[in-house]
C-alpha cells in the first residue's frame, strides 16, 4: 500500500511532522510519501492562503512521482478536497473531513480546537458545507497558529487543554485537534481532557487505508467523475497535462 500525503503549504518541516505522526500509526509495509506545496503561504491561516493552497494541492498531486493507492490532504480545512476527488483516480481523504467522520462515531456532539483565530468562521462554513453543522457543538480557536504550536508544542499544551475543556463545557462529547501543527498532541493530552480526542492525521490516514482496501474504483458519472479535458494557461506542465485528460 502506498499513500501520498499532501501538505499544500510551503513548510517542509510540517510535511515531515505529518509523515512522522502517520508513520507511527501504520504497518511497516505501508509506504508514506510526503509532498510539500511548491508555492503559497508558509502556513494556511487565512482565506487567501486557503484559496492558494487548493491550487497548490492539485499541483503537488500532479507532480508527485509514481502511483498511489490513496491520497491524504494533510491540511485541516481541506483546501482543494473536492477538486482532488474529481481529478484523482484513487480515494482522496481530507484531514478535517475524516476527523468529522471519526468523531461522529465517538459522540453525538463534536468539538473542534485549532490554532489561528481566523479559522473560526472558516471552519463554521466548512462543517456546514460537509453537513455537520447540527453535530458540531463548539469550535474553539487559540491565538497561536498551527505553525506556532508545532514550533513550541510543550508551551501550547495547557492552552489547548483549556480550549478542549471549554468545548466540553459547550456540549462536545468528543474533541478534534485540528491541524497538521497539532498532529501527535492528542496522546499527550488525553489525561487532561475528559472526552475522546481525535488526531486529524491519524484519522485521515486510517480512513485512506480503509478506502484503498475497499477497491471501490473511480466514478464514471456524476460530479466526481474524471475531469473533462480542458486547455489551460500558466499551470505546471504536470497539472496542465492532467487537466488535458491524461492519466
Amino acid at each position: 500500500m502506498r499513500l501520498l500525503l499532501i501538505n499544500p503549504n510551503t513548510t517542509p518541516a510540517m510535511t515531515d511532522k505529518v509523515v512522522t505522526v502517520a508513520r507511527a500509526g501504520v504497518r511497516d509495509e505501508v509506504e508514506l510519501v510526503g509532498v510539500t506545496g511548491r508555492f503559497g503561504a508558509a502556513y494556511v491561516a487565512s482565506r487567501a492562503a486557503y484559496a492558494i493552497a487548493g491550487h497548490a494541492a492539485l499541483d503537488a498531486w500532479a507532480n508527485a512521482s509514481g502511483e498511489f493507492d490513496a491520497v491524504v490532504l494533510a491540511c485541516f480545512g481541506d483546501p482543494g478536497l473536492d477538486a482532488l476527488r474529481e481529478i484523482c483516480p484513487v480515494p482522496v481523504v481530507g484531514m478535517a473531513d475524516a476527523s468529522l467522520m471519526v468523531a461522529a462515531q465517538l459522540g453525538a456532539r463534536i468539538g473542534i480546537v485549532t490554532g489561528g483565530e481566523r479559522w473560526g468562521p472558516m471552519l463554521r462554513e466548512f462543517v456546514a458545507a460537509r453537513g455537520f453543522a447540527d453535530r458540531v457543538a463548539s469550535i474553539r480557536t487559540v491565538a497561536p497558529t498551527g505553525a506556532d504550536i508545532a514550533r513550541d508544542p510543550d508551551g501550547s499544551l495547557a492552552l489547548l487543554a483549556q480550549s478542549c475543556a471549554a468545548a466540553v463545557d459547550e456540549g462536545a462529547d468528543v474533541v478534534i485537534l485540528g491541524g497538521a501543527g497539532l498532529a501527535g498532541l492528542a496522546d499527550r493530552m488525553r489525561d487532561r481532557v475528559p472526552v475522546p480526542l481525535v488526531d486529524g492525521v491519524i484519522a485521515a490516514v486510517g480512513q485512506a487505508l480503509t478506502l484503498a482496501g475497499l477497491g471501490t474504483g473511480k466514478a464514471t458519472r456524476g460530479s466526481l467523475a474524471q475531469t473533462p479535458a480542458v486547455d489551460s494557461v500558466g499551470l505546471s506542465s504536470a497539472l496542465a497535462k492532467r487537466l488535458g485528460g491524461a492519466s
